[in-house]
């Protein structure tokens, strides 16, 4: 798994907003968050959701995928289908995060499985609560948790 580079993500997000010309409170506005909420991102304090992400990266009209690179939830290295797979499930509003790893790890073993190995496991950020990448399998065989 990749893990979550909240600094770098920051200093990315400063530069862009500079080079976009926009104030803090400008791209605040325009991302639909909180300037403090902005302020703590741009510092490496907070780490915000895919969707935030998504809100950030419409605003300063850039690709949410650089910032999904940036922030260490995608692998620069995978395929634009695989993005493109990833960020569906990143953005859909009607996953809650949980839901949104589960389904990461079900489509990245399945590409395993197939042979198709697209940089490792960093398709997502880490579990926090300390399950392995065999805690899926249930859910992938149609077990008590698939939807």
């Amino acid at each position: 798994m990749a893990s979550l580079n909240v600094g770098n993500l920051g200093e990315f997000l400063r530069e862009q907003r500079r080079t976009a010309q926009l104030s803090l409170r400008q791209l605040a506005d325009a991302a639909g968050v909180s300037n403090p909420y902005l302020s703590q991102i741009e510092r490496g304090l907070r780490k915000p959701s895919a969707e935030i992400l998504q809100q950030l990266a419409k605003a300063l009209r850039i690709s949410a995928e650089t910032l999904y690179v940036q922030a260490g939830i995608l692998d620069e290295r995978h395929g634009p289908d695989e993005i493109g797979v990833q960020t569906s499930i990143l953005t859909d509003p009607s996953l809650n995060e949980r839901q949104k790893q589960v389904l990461l790890q079900i489509y990245e073993s399945f590409r395993k499985e197939n042979g198709f190995v697209g940089g490792g496991d960093s398709t997502a950020n880490g579990h926090e609560d300390g399950r392995g990448t065999d805690s899926h399998d249930a859910e992938a065989d149609g077990g008590p948790h698939a939807t």
